[in-house]
Formats: structure tokens, sequence, C-alpha cells
């Protein structure tokens, strides 16, 4: 794993898997941009340089992205969704059981895949046909792109320090800051989660956040409640196979039950997938409870295909589960 500062690191990472023959020109995201801000030149410079063509973006998905043809939707969006966080390499390997202690056992396959929840939540942004920006790295530049956001997305792989500079950022821009709370086990700092639109976290998560349980949903309104009382406004809470649910202080809680296309496969990259479509969903000015389909949707694609990054699905893939709903 690289850290987020090296940007020499994931400079190095990156364009050895896009180079690599796991890749080609397909793979080229179109729709997401890879900024890493260097805080030594206080300049933001694009990181990644297509093989393929004079255009600048992070490609980082299985497929073309690209607006359906078929597709009537018509996107128009005013201001990108702006992705903060960390870039990692991962390293996959399919065995058939969990070794004991001292057990050596072989793998059946294994790939180094580009990872880490900020990239994966970029590449899905761009995968569903929306303009995406990721920032790995921060500088002086930084509060341009971000007073210029539609949604700031954050996680927790990276410095509190620094989601609470960007947090700060765009709030004295207006612009709605989500965090996923995945990453960092340590407590979340209050003056982070005041300046956080909407916290969205798993079960076990905000059991870490809030010292309460999390067993049932009445102990998950409680513990949500709790979130709030530490400042935050709105607490989306992922449940997997039980769905998710939103909760708004003062107004009833919104559930949302999962969507059930195929078998199971691998659950590796859903969260990401379903916070990526939610930010996403939100941005394009949709309902909340709208949001929470499109987003359930996309996780239900997900599933299906092993990995992170490579299961995250396309646009059209989504439209046509919601429209088979």
């Amino acid at each position: 794993m690289y850290n987020p500062s090296n940007i020499h690191g994931i400079n190095k990472i990156l364009n050895y898997l896009l180079r690599s023959s796991t890749f080609g020109q397909k793979e080229w995201n179109q729709s997401t941009k890879a900024i890493f801000f260097n805080h030594r030149t206080k300049n933001a410079r694009h990181i990644l340089h297509s093989p393929f063509s004079n255009n600048i973006s992070a490609a980082m998905s299985t497929n073309t992205i690209r607006q359906p043809a078929e597709t009537k939707e018509v996107i128009n969006p005013s201001k990108p969704l702006v992705v903060i966080g960390s870039a990692n390499a991962e390293i996959y390997f399919e065995i058939d059981k969990l070794p004991k202690l001292g057990e050596t056992i072989s793998t059946n396959s294994s790939q180094i895949l580009v990872g880490g929840k900020g990239v994966n939540q970029a590449a899905c942004g761009g995968k569903l046909c929306y303009p995406t920006y990721f920032i790995g790295h921060i500088g002086d530049d930084t509060n341009e792109v971000v007073k210029n956001a539609g949604i700031v997305l954050l996680q927790r792989e990276i410095p509190d320090s620094v989601n609470i500079q960007v947090a700060k950022a765009a709030r004295n821009a207006g612009v709605p800051v989500l965090m996923d709370a995945g990453g960092m086990e340590r407590p979340t700092p209050v003056e982070l989660l005041c300046l956080v639109d909407i916290l969205i976290s798993n079960e076990t998560e905000l059991k870490n956040l809030t010292g309460m349980p999390t067993d049932s949903y009445e102990d998950i309104s409680q513990a949500a409640a709790k979130c709030q009382e530490m400042g935050v406004k709105k607490v989306l809470v992922k449940r997997g196979e039980k769905g998710s649910v939103l909760y708004v202080e003062g107004e009833e809680a919104i559930r949302q039950l999962p969507i059930s296309t195929g078998n199971i496969l691998d659950t590796t990259g859903a969260g990401d997938t379903f916070t990526a479509a939610f930010a996403v969903a939100l941005v394009e000015g949709k309902s909340e409870e709208e949001c929470l389909t499109f987003a359930a949707a996309a996780a239900s694609l997900c599933i299906q295909v092993q990995g992170a990054m490579p299961s995250m699905p396309e646009r059209k893939a989504v439209l046509n589960v919601l429209q088979s709903l």
C-alpha cells in the first residue's frame, strides 16, 4: 500500500496498471479525471496521461464509459463530483479457504488492481457517466476545485486534518460534503462531523463511531441520532443484504430494501459503489428516495463481479435494473 502523500509512488502504481496487459484502450475512462496536488510546487497537475490519446484522465475501469445512445436520459451537469481520498495498489488473491495459523496455502489466481476508497469512488462516478475529479494530494489549488464542485466526497483513509481542511473550504463555498466513515478506526473529530452534511457508514463503522450497538434497526436509529447530536445533519447507513436507511433529523427515516438481480459472487467494492452512486444521483438533483434506489441498483450489480473497481457498473446497466423494477 502506498501512502496518498507519496505522489511518485501513486504515479508508478497507476501508470504501471494502465500500461499492463490487464488494461487496454477500451478501459480508458473518459469521465473521470485524476488530479493530484503537489504541495511543493503548489500547482495542480494531472498525474495520468493516456497512452492512447491526448486526453488526460483516470483509466481505472473495465469498460469504455459513454452515455448509452439508447438511453433517453440527458445529463447536463453544471458542477462536478469531487472526490478527495486515497489511492492504493490492491493485491487480489483467490483461495479456496483461509489459512490456519502456521499453514501455507497456494492461490488459484492473483491480480494487482488500482484501489483505495477514494480512487474506487471516483472511478465509479466516472463509470456512471458523471464528470468526476479525484484529488489525492492537497495543495493551494485545492480550494479552487472544491468551491466549484457540486458535491465533495470524503473518506477516512486519509488524515482527518486533510478532511477538515477540505470540508471547511467546501462549507465556505456552500458545497455539500458527504463523508464515507470507512477507513481509520480512530475516533472521528467532532470538528469534522460538524462540517459533514451526510455521513455514510455501515453498521460496524456506526458502532465504532458512537460506541453504541447496531444489531437491530432500533439500535441503528439510536446510534444515528447520536451522530446527529454530534453535529452531523444526515446519516446514511449501509446495511448490506438488509438494504439501507437515511436518517434526516426531524423527519421520518427513509428505508431502501436491497435489490436482487443475480448471484452474489464478491461483495468487495459494493460499499464504495453504493456511496459513489448515491453521490452521483444527489449531485444530479434526484430526490433522496431516488438516490437510495439508484445506489442500491448499482451495488446489486457490483456484487456479481469479482474485484472492487472491475465490478463497478456502467450507467446503462444501472438504468436497466431500475427500469426492470
